[in-house]
């Protein structure tokens, strides 16, 4: 938490959706989608106020691939790894982002601006290779369309 309004309002969420250690994961979605990730101090407030050892919050915070420890970029960029996708040239669209970002996946740039994850389907099949930006999908992925679709990316965050 970086000040004491991000932590009212985790407490408050806490206090409106707390129905026992049965409400953990509903507590847990609902302050990530608030706060964006689930860092440590965060996982031990939740613990402490919900009254479950951080044990238990640890648990389901690092189990569900849903729930990220670490603070994502401003795009989130997610690589279609499933089956339709893979065949169509998926890992390479995947190995020529993290060159060009210089990032393995699961990792974001150091301004902050990317976060990069492999995803099994993204029911873009039609689409392959596919991935999306934040909620935004692209499909029939070259390297010539990808190098496209980052610079704009980029460029909007200069603009702004």
């Amino acid at each position: 938490m970086k000040n004491e309004e991000e932590k009212q309002i985790i407490l408050d969420i806490i206090k409106e959706h707390n129905q026992g250690p049965s409400s953990l994961v509903q507590v847990l979605t609902l302050i990530q989608e608030e706060h964006g990730y689930l860092p440590m101090n965060v996982q031990q407030l939740v613990a402490r106020e919900m009254k479950v050892p951080f044990s238990r919050v640890y648990e389901v915070s690092s189990f569900y691939s849903r729930f990220t420890t670490e603070q994502k970029g401003k795009y989130e960029i997610s690589v279609c790894l499933g089956t339709a996708c893979y065949v169509k040239g998926a890992q390479g669209i995947l190995d020529e982002i993290k060159r060009r970002l210089n990032i393995e996946e699961k990792q974001t740039t150091p301004d902050g601006l990317f976060t990069l994850v492999a995803s099994r389907c993204i029911g873009a099949c039609a689409l392959a290779p596919a991935m999306i930006i934040n909620k935004n999908v692209y499909g029939l992925l070259d390297k010539q369309k990808l190098t496209k679709i980052l610079d704009t990316y980029a460029e909007s965050t200069t603009e702004e």
